[in-house]
């Protein structure tokens, strides 16, 4: 490596040297609104470029506005060795060190030793958690570098969250714009076309890729516009895409969200009540949100992608099942138990199904919380596909399973099913480490606690890391020593320690999530 490294620069001074345009990009890179001067981690054989704004912030007049982008200042010399704010989260009543609405932030990772004219495939990373909490912090590249048989450049964005990012109604609509943090990512999509190249990056060949609310989001800039990238990105990816109840703008529910958030922020009595939003103090803001949510203790996400009629004018299942989607490579997958554990953190007992008191009747509140509309009607029909003996007797596993098709699996079932170009569907199961919601990032991103792996578990996230960077360089997932992937979606690869292999989806898998999407218009997805 340090002898590439030093091959490398010894041509680039020739180049230098003899007038060729072409140089090795070092720490600091010179943009038209700023030069920022990022981090070189040498042991890793990355430079890191952290903190980019990639748009004005969205604050005082510019709040519940599409993002400014590029941004319109010039920022002279910039630091970019440090994270930039996290973007606040809904469930706080204050605004805690660290966070802010500057935060329309895109982080950038070269390899050590990129040439100006290397043309590096891009991987962009979208941050869960269910739209309203997350951050683009302590998703490092090293492992997927390390893993990755091509170079490429990694990125990773924020965007609005909760009431700043996704607060819907119809006199927002008039004078703002509906679902702000998606057209926050639109924008940092934007930015790496019009900047990536100085970083060594080939903005002709850009996928995005995120996790939960990240996958969700890929999701939906796959169907948005009707299905244009604008030329934005070339293949998507997801991990457990998430499929968020989508009621209008202007329906009642979020009519109802709008009028309680303004009155939380005491603006209810002014004319003007955007002004009033846009001129309040930020930590009312946060107490508002926050009172939202409380409000609703039976459901875990308030604020979300909603149907706006621009933007986002089909929800997630009608744009697939008719085709209005982007005709790209798509890899997609879920975990197997996907559905555990969110009703444990409910507070309301009446939806909370690991309570002791619970009955069918809780079941079906934990998942009316989370998708309003459904009728209890319905629900007694979904029973028939999930009987209570299918799951030990036991109310919490038949309500996790039921809520995490539903939500997830289904999800990636329907978007791979859909594909108009080549597609590829994994389920994760690791009965050693678990294979609930976000086990999967173990993988991609290990931490401190992937020392309880054992040789099978390491074996397997070593195969997933050269399937997902592959997939990102090459638009085919491949992996040494690991089964070759159908590019139809169905038969899916089961990523399982000591045994990964293709599987069909069952009948029954099937027919429950054809279920769920002949919902559609009830449940609003």
């Amino acid at each position: 490596m340090l002898l590439s490294l030093l091959w490398k620069s010894l041509l680039a001074f020739c180049f230098s040297a003899f007038g060729a345009s072409s140089f090795v990009i070092n720490t600091t890179v010179a943009l038209d609104y700023g030069t920022f001067t990022g981090l070189q981690d040498d042991d890793a054989g990355i430079i890191y470029f952290r903190g980019i704004p990639y748009a004005d912030p969205p604050v005082n007049d510019l709040r519940w506005r599409a993002p400014v982008f590029p941004p319109s200042n010039y920022l002279g010399d910039v630091s970019a060795a440090e994270f930039g704010n996290v973007c606040i989260e809904t469930a706080t009543s204050t605004v805690p060190s660290g966070a802010s609405e500057d935060c329309l932030f895109i982080n950038v990772n070269i390899p050590v030793g990129t040439n100006s004219d290397d043309k590096l495939p891009v991987l962009i990373y979208i941050h869960g958690g269910g739209f309203q909490s997350g951050s683009s912090i302590g998703f490092p590249p090293n492992a997927l570098f390390q893993s990755s048989a091509k170079p490429f450049i990694y990125t990773s964005l924020q965007y609005r969250l909760g009431q700043f990012g996704f607060l819907g109604g119809s006199q927002l609509k008039a004078n703002g714009a509906l679902n702000a943090g998606l057209l926050d990512q639109r924008a940092a999509l934007r930015w790496l076309q019009k900047y990536i190249s100085h970083f060594g990056g080939d903005s002709g060949r850009v996928t995005i890729w995120g996790e939960s609310a990240g996958a969700g989001s890929t999701m939906f800039q796959v169907v948005a516009n009707g299905g244009d990238t604008e030329g934005l990105f070339v293949a998507a990816m997801g991990d457990s895409p998430s499929m968020t109840f989508m009621p209008a703008y202007d329906s009642e529910y979020i009519e109802g969200i709008f009028t309680d958030f303004v009155a939380d922020a005491g603006c209810d009595k002014d004319e003007d009540v955007l002004a009033c939003l846009r001129e309040a103090d930020v930590n009312d803001l946060a107490a508002a949100g926050n009172d939202v949510l409380v409000s609703k203790p039976t459901t875990i996400f308030s604020f979300a992608p909603i149907l706006d009629g621009t933007f986002i004018s089909k929800r997630a299942v009608e744009a697939f099942q008719d085709g209005t989607l982007a005709p790209i490579p798509l890899f997609y997958g879920s975990n197997t138990n996907e559905g555990a554990h969110w009703s444990a953190n409910i507070p309301a007992p009446w939806a909370n199904t690991t309570s002791s008191n619970a009955t069918e009747d809780t079941v079906y509140f934990f998942l009316q919380g989370q998708y309003s509309t459904l009728t209890n009607e319905t629900f007694i029909k979904a029973l028939e596909l999930y009987p209570l003996t299918d799951y030990n007797n036991s109310y919490d596993l038949q309500g996790q399973q039921m809520y995490g098709e539903m939500r997830y699996i289904c999800t990636a079932v329907l978007i791979n099913k859909a594909a108009k170009r080549s597609a590829f569907q994994y389920r994760y199961d690791n009965p050693h480490l678990g294979s609930n919601h976000g086990a999967d990032l173990e993988a991609l991103f290990p931490s401190s606690s992937s020392s309880e792996a054992n040789a099978d578990d390491l074996a397997l996230f070593e195969a997933m890391r050269e399937y997902w960077t592959s997939f990102a360089t090459g638009g085919t997932p491949v992996a040494r020593e690991a089964p070759e992937w159908s590019g139809t979606g169905d038969p899916r690869m089961l990523l399982h320690p000591g045994g990964i292999h293709l599987e069909n989806i069952t009948d029954a898998l099937s027919a429950r999530c054809d279920f769920w999407h002949g919902l559609k218009e009830e449940i609003k997805i």
